[in-house]
């Protein structure tokens, strides 16, 4: 089981690699699917799940039969909001790895794609970030990634444990009802507004 940073940090490690010879579909993803010299769109996104220590579910070539199983053996995620991570399924016959979502935008890391603006472009002989509308997806599929790591909200890092711990010992952060300071979270502008009050009242300006 990978993170969906661990996933993407390969994929973006590929970025740049070339069909050798030009326009014939060899490439090193191909090699490692065993079967080289067809389109190679999926076989680069199982080759970034499976590099990370997170191989897919299904192995095939073809984004049809790929988003196909999925609706069928694990429906739950096939989702119809991106978030970085997913695999993208285009309209025209082509996938990729969702890098970030921006408005009415998806950039993702593709393989057998080019740089360039005009057209689908789902068959371009490199890996490229992209980024296009969200009118060509037919859907996101969500794999069952490793949680990502959170901070304990009540243990400061190393790098603020003095300042945190002064704090807490004058009465300027206290956390909630149960005790939980809440370290790990963002804070309102309500919550900043108190705890500068409480530390003007510690320096006597209130």
């Amino acid at each position: 089981m990978a993170t969906v940073n661990e996933v993407l940090d390969i994929a973006r490690r590929e970025i740049g690699t070339k069909e050798s010879p030009a326009n014939s579909n060899k490439q090193k993803y191909g090699v490692w699917y065993g079967w080289n010299g067809v389109a190679w769109c999926v076989m680069f996104v199982l080759y970034c799940f499976s590099q990370a220590g997170m191989p897919l579910p299904y192995k095939t070539a073809s984004c049809s039969a790929l988003l196909g199983w999925y609706k069928k053996n694990l429906p739950s995620s096939v989702v119809k909001t991106p978030a970085p991570g997913d695999i993208i399924i285009y309209n025209f016959g082509h996938t990729g790895i969702v890098e970030s979502v921006g408005n009415g935008t998806i950039t993702a890391i593709e393989g057998n794609t080019s740089p360039g603006t005009v057209g689908s472009q789902s068959n371009g002989g490199m890996v490229c970030r992209r980024t296009r509308k969200t009118s060509t997806v037919t859907a996101y599929i969500r794999p069952d990634y490793k949680k990502e790591v959170q901070p304990v909200n009540n243990v400061p890092s190393p790098a603020h444990k003095d300042a945190v711990e002064w704090a807490v010992k004058n009465g300027i952060i206290k956390g909630n009802q149960n005790g939980d300071l809440g370290l790990a979270q963002n804070i309102t502008k309500q919550q900043m507004c108190t705890m500068l009050y409480r530390f003007a009242k510690l320096v006597g300006k209130v």
